[in-house]
């Protein structure tokens, strides 16, 4: 049965503008009763911006998309960054391009940084969160079996905390664990209990 404390019935019904099945997830576990519809929206970013604002920054512009298409509802997007090197890495176009990628994140320390904006129609609280992953050193035949069974393609850095290549391969993390799934559970809480409350 889920617990959820008077203080946390929201003040409107709350929408999830984000087709993630990870994000999805962490909110059914949180208790909270949510539906899914989202907006076109293309994830443009100036390319002057710091690798550390985009997640903000993307997540401000989904809102914005997704509020004008509703009325009264609470409003929750999000979007998620990795970054190595002060350098973003996107989804992974083939299989090569994933390997590549889980390459460069053997024996180094990246940042994966989430976005948050949520809103009703009288405001809007966006925060980012940033935690801190360290991968040992990943062998080539593991990389390839994580990339042949898992086909992490739509996935920002070609991995997935929570799949084999996490469970065998980081070694250490700084930070919320959530956030690397791809939302940082407790200040989503917070916020939504401090500030979209009945």
């Amino acid at each position: 049965m889920n617990f959820t404390p008077s203080s946390m019935r929201l003040s409107s019904d709350l929408v999830l503008a984000s087709g993630s099945p990870r994000r999805k997830s962490l909110l059914q576990e949180m208790g909270l009763e949510f539906r899914i519809q989202t907006v076109p929206f293309e994830e443009n970013f100036p390319s002057s911006m710091a690798a550390t604002e985009v997640a903000g920054y993307l997540a401000k512009r989904k809102n914005e998309a997704n509020r004008a298409a509703l009325k009264k509802e609470i409003v929750l997007t999000a979007d998620t960054v990795v970054i190595v090197k002060d350098k973003i890495l996107g989804k992974p176009e083939s299989k090569d391009e994933a390997i590549k990628v889980l390459e460069g994140l053997s024996d180094q320390i990246h940042q994966v940084t989430t976005g948050v904006c949520i809103s009703d129609p009288q405001k809007a609280v966006s925060f980012s969160c940033t935690t801190e992953v360290k991968f040992r050193v990943l062998d080539i035949e593991e990389i390839q079996h994580y990339v042949n069974k898992w086909t992490p393609f739509d996935k920002a850095g070609s991995y997935a905390i929570q799949e084999w290549i996490g469970l065998v391969g980081i070694e250490w993390i700084r930070g919320s664990y959530y956030n690397v799934v791809g939302l940082p559970t407790q200040p989503v809480y917070d916020s939504l209990k401090s500030n979209f409350s009945a």
